[in-house]
């Protein structure tokens, strides 16, 4: 069964701002896309917890902050920002 995986506002336009400034667009969108696959389909399994329903996930170059509500199938991506090397 999937999850509904709903971006916030603000983190859509950080991910847009990323992207704009971004040395690879390629890799950004790649690693979005990547990002919203894996939370359809598995929200728990290529991630990290934290505390209450907030959970992490690194899809390089990006990371993602987001909370999941298990009995509603929602996840909710709340902070996105480009990993450092």
């Amino acid at each position: 069964m999937t999850f509904t995986v709903v971006w916030l506002s603000s983190a859509q336009g950080h991910l847009a701002n990323i992207w704009t400034v971004g040395p690879d667009r390629t890799a950004i969108t790649k690693a979005a896309n990547s990002i919203d696959r894996l939370l359809r389909q598995d929200p728990f399994g290529y991630s990290e917890s934290r505390a209450g329903n907030e959970r992490i996930m690194f899809v390089t170059p990006l990371g993602v902050s987001y909370d999941v509500i298990e009995e509603d199938r929602l996840v909710t991506v709340w902070a996105v920002w480009k990993i450092k090397k």
